[in-house]
């Protein structure tokens, strides 16, 4: 199966990375291996690798699973929960 790449700028593949090496951390804090939660979030490992690594092409829905085994689902919700331009660009609309 052939994946397509996502592309992506480099400043913010950083923030990618950052995303994957905070997911990295948190599971080695809870002291569960890559076999472990990758079993429990329903994925390979090569998948969890990728999400480490803050893979972009990776699915949110696997992201997703992968923060709820380790707790960490809440996170999730706050993507894109505060709006400031949005609200801002809003409220001119409403004048």
């Amino acid at each position: 199966m052939n994946s397509k790449k996502a592309l992506i700028l480099p400043k913010y593949q950083k923030i990618f990375d950052g995303i994957g090496e905070n997911i990295k951390l948190a599971r080695k804090r809870r002291k569960l291996t890559a076999e472990q939660v990758a079993e429990r979030a329903g994925v390979h490992r090569a998948t969890l690798y990728r999400v480490e690594k803050g893979d972009p092409s990776v699915a949110m829905g696997i992201y997703f699973n992968v923060l709820k085994v380790l707790n960490l689902e809440k996170d999730f919700v706050n993507i894109a929960n505060d709006d400031k331009l949005g609200r801002k660009l809003q409220d001119l609309d409403l004048l």
